[in-house]
């Protein structure tokens, strides 16, 4: 029983864990909008949630000491850089616009994501008290 509910809902925990991790990211290029040389990192989210379900098209580590394929640890996505629309003359690559969209449309999804958790256990414990 555990072990389905577990599964059902595995997805959804790696999407919010990506979510949450792509959201950190975004916070930390607006807090750094006026750093001279600062780059703008993300995470591509798909490729992230294909490689932490195990569909990604990521190497198989054979011993513990084998490097991931990105260089980043284990089950943490690795950070992309962006690249600017309109380069800054600092070298700051952080254009706020497009990173309030970015945090408002990762936090709504993080919310829907959350949404539908708590609906499926709602609909999960109706069924189980009858």
């Amino acid at each position: 029983m555990m072990d389905r509910l577990d599964a059902s809902l595995s997805l959804h925990e790696q999407a919010l864990a990506l979510r949450l991790k792509r959201q950190q990211l975004i916070a930390s290029n607006i807090a750094n909008a006026d750093t001279p040389h600062y780059k703008a990192r993300d995470l591509d989210f798909r490729r992230a949630l294909a490689e932490a379900s195990g569909g990604g098209d990521s190497m198989a580590r054979t011993q513990a000491a084998h490097l991931t394929p990105s260089g980043s640890a284990a089950g943490v996505p690795a950070a992309l850089y962006r690249v600017p629309l309109q380069p800054s003359l600092d070298g700051n690559t952080v254009e706020m616009d497009v990173e309030r969209a970015h945090f408002a449309d990762n936090a709504i999804r993080a919310e829907a994501s959350i949404r539908f958790i708590a609906s499926r256990l709602k609909s999960m414990l109706a069924a189980i008290t009858g």
